[in-house]
């Protein structure tokens, strides 16, 4: 997969929209939102544009609101995406395996340190394969996939936990027949499973929508609220 298929529509990097702060954990910058003494965790992993996209951020400020402590880490160690031409060289630098266990699982680990008791996590785009990765040894309790990439079926069938994916219609990346195979897999493996395909929108629409596009808006605070429903069920 190449790079301008998937990361259309860089994001606008905005603040003073923001309801939380960015600290430090486990050696990576976080933002973070949310009951501090909460004992759940939700980490939403962004897509190659990083973890300062404010709109990434509302996505957490939302389900911090729900009661959970929410986190968006900084996987790229401050250089994301900035030229969506060069990604194929970015990633060269920046593989979603690689950042399994060289930042996933040590935040998960400083998580726990930190006495949180349950964990979950939704991937946007890159970040899809991250969170996918850790459901194979149920290393969290329930995950999300919005608009995948780089997860492929032998990722879904090794799935442990329960687990959502929210793909669009006109998503070239993850097109529908893929995601019905996904869903095929998880009903044959009976892994608790939410697959819902949203219409009229293109890959990555739920961060990067466009704010003058009143159907794309509402498409992506759907799908958002659907997150959040899905995350209540098992957190």
């Amino acid at each position: 997969m190449s790079g301008p298929e998937c990361c259309r529509n860089p994001p606008v990097i905005q603040r003073g929209e923001e309801s939380g702060e960015v600290v430090q954990i486990a050696s990576l910058n976080a933002y973070v939102s949310g009951k501090l003494d909460s004992k759940i965790a939700v980490i939403l992993v962004s897509d190659v544009f990083g973890y300062k996209a404010r709109k990434l951020r509302q996505v957490a400020d939302k389900v911090a609101s729900a009661g959970y402590y929410a986190l968006v880490p900084d996987f790229f160690n401050g250089d994301p995406v900035t030229d969506v031409s060069q990604i194929n060289d970015w990633l060269i630098n920046h593989p979603p395996e690689q950042a399994v266990g060289e930042f996933a699982r040590p935040l998960l680990q400083a998580l726990k340190d930190k006495g949180i008791s349950k964990i979950g996590a939704a991937g946007f785009c890159w970040g899809a394969k991250v969170v996918v990765d850790l459901t194979k040894d149920a290393e969290i309790q329930v995950a999300a996939l919005l608009h995948p990439s780089y997860v492929n079926l032998d990722d879904i069938k090794a799935v442990k936990v329960p687990i959502a994916i929210l793909s669009a219609k006109l998503d070239e990346v993850n097109p529908p027949e893929l995601i019905k195979e996904y869903e095929a897999a998880l009903i044959a493996n009976e892994v608790e499973h939410f697959v819902k395909i949203y219409p009229g929108v293109n890959h990555g629409w739920t961060t990067r929508y466009n704010d003058d596009n009143a159907a794309e808006v509402k498409s992506a605070k759907e799908a958002q609220q659907d997150l959040v429903d899905w995350l209540k069920k098992y957190l």
